[in-house]
C-alpha cells in the first residue's frame, strides 16, 4: 500500500537548529526506512546561506516513517527572510517548533509561531532541542514556557518532545543506531505521526499551483517548483500562466514532472513538484504566478474580504486601520501591495 504524503517543516529562532535537525531526520529515517541521508550543506546550499549561516530560501526534502511520506520544508529563522518563512508555514499540513533548551523561546519563535496560525498550519508538536548541553533545571521552565505561547494562538496540549538534533546526526553518522539521541529523533518522527492526522486533498477541481521558483536547466528548459494546491497535473497537459503584471495569460504545455529528483508521469493535490514547460520563456513567469488548468481562474486586482485583526496580546496592530490603508498581502507564493477600501 503506498504511503500517504504529508508536507511539514520546521518553524523557529535562528540558530536553535532547525537545519540540523532537518538533517539529523532525514540521516535516521534513511538508516532506518531507506532513502537520502542528507548532511547539512545539503539543505543550505546556496553560497549567501553558506556565508551567513542562516537559512534564506526554503530547502525541500524526503524521508519516510513507518507510517506516511514526509515532504519536510526547512524554514529560514533569520528576521529578513520573513517572506520565505510565510511561503513555507502556509504549506504545511503540520509544524515543527524548534526551541533551544538553553535559550527558550525567542523572538522569533514567537513570530514563526504566529504566522504560521496566520497561515492556517493546523497542528504543531514541539522539538526541545539541545537537551545535551542544558540545565535540567531550566528545562522545564522552557516547556512551560512554550507550551503557553502556543496555547495563546490555539494550539493547545501540542506535544512535546525532548533531544538533541546534533547529538542524533553524529550518533548515526558513527552507525550509533541505539544512541538515546537517535531515539528522540524516532520517537519525534512517530509523534508526527500521531499528531497530524492525513489531510483530506482536493483531486477533483481544476488543477491549480502557485509558482515558488523558476530555474532554466540546460537541455531541459524552463522548470517552474511549487505545491499543487489542487487538482492532478500530468504530463501533457495544456495549462495557462496568471499572475503577470500586463494581466495576460500564457500558455504552455507540461513536458515533464519531478518530485524529489525522481520523474514521474502525474502529480496529486499536496505535493511539492517541479515541472518542465514547452512554450514558455523564462524572462515570461516569476515566483508569485500561479500555473492554472486553461480557462478555470481569472486574474484580478479587486476583490472582497472578510478582515480579522489580530489584537496586540496576539502579536496584531494597537491601532485601528481606516480606508487607504495599505497592507502588504501575502497569497501563496506571492506578496503585493493592496489599498484597503471600506
Amino acid at each position: 500500500m503506498k504511503k500517504p504524503i504529508l508536507n511539514v517543516g520546521t518553524i523557529g529562532h535562528v540558530d536553535h537548529g532547525k537545519t540540523t535537525l532537518t538533517a539529523a531526520i532525514t540521516q535516521v529515517m534513511a538508516a532506518r526506512f531507506g532513502g537520502n541521508a542528507l548532511r547539512f550543506d545539503d539543505i543550505d546550499s546556496a553560497p549567501e546561506e553558506k556565508a551567513k549561516g542562516v537559512t534564506i530560501n526554503l530547502a525541500h526534502v524526503e524521508y519516510e516513517s513507518a507510517a506516511r511520506r514526509y515532504a519536510h520544508i526547512d524554514c529560514p529563522g533569520h528576521a529578513d527572510y520573513v517572506k520565505n518563512m510565510i511561503t513555507g508555514a502556509s504549506q504545511m499540513d503540520g509544524a515543527i517548533v524548534l526551541v533551544d533548551a538553553t535559550q527558550g523561546s525567542q523572538d522569533q519563535t514567537r513570530e514563526h509561531v504566529l504566522l504560521a496560525k496566520q497561515v492556517g498550519a493546523p497542528h504543531v508538536v514541539v522539538f526541545v532541542n539541545k537537551m545535551d548541553v542544558a540545565d535540567p533545571e531550566l528545562v522545564d521552565l522552557v516547556v512551560i514556557d512554550i507550551d503557553d505561547l502556543l496555547r495563546r494562538f490555539g494550539y493547545i496540549d501540542a506535544p512535546i518532545v525532548r533531544g538533541s538534533a546534533l547529538g542524533a546526526y553524529r550518533a548515526v553518522t558513527e552507525g550509533r543506531l541505539d544512541d538515546p539521541w537517535v531515539a528522540s529523533i524516532e520517537k519525534l518522527v512517530a509523534t508526527m505521526d500521531q499528531a497530524f492526522p492525513e489531510p483530506v486533498r482536493d483531486l477533483v477541481s481544476p488543477f491549480l499551483m502557485p509558482v515558488e521558483a523558476v530555474h532554466t536547466i540546460d537541455g531541459i528548459g524552463t522548470v517552474v517548483t511549487g505545491r499543487i494546491s489542487r487538482g492532478m497535473l500530468r504530463v501533457g497537459d495544456a495549462i495557462e500562466i496568471l499572475g503577470r503584471k500586463d494581466g495576460e495569460r500564457r500558455e504552455a504545455i507540461v513536458t515533464g514532472i519531478e518530485r524529489f529528483h525522481r520523474d514521474q508521469r502525474e502529480a496529486p493535490a499536496g505535493e511539492n513538484v517541479g515541472v518542465r514547460l514547452r512554450g514558455v520563456r523564462r524572462d515570461e513567469i516569476a515566483r508569485g504566478h500561479v500555473l492554472a488548468a486553461p480557462g478555470s481562474i481569472g486574474a484580478h486586482r479587486r476583490c472582497r474580504a472578510e478582515l480579522y485583526l489580530l489584537t496586540a496580546r496576539e502579536g496584531g496592530r494597537a491601532r485601528p486601520i481606516r480606508a487607504g490603508y495599505r497592507p502588504q498581502l501575502f497569497i501563496g507564493a506571492t506578496d503585493v501591495t493592496a489599498t484597503l477600501h471600506v
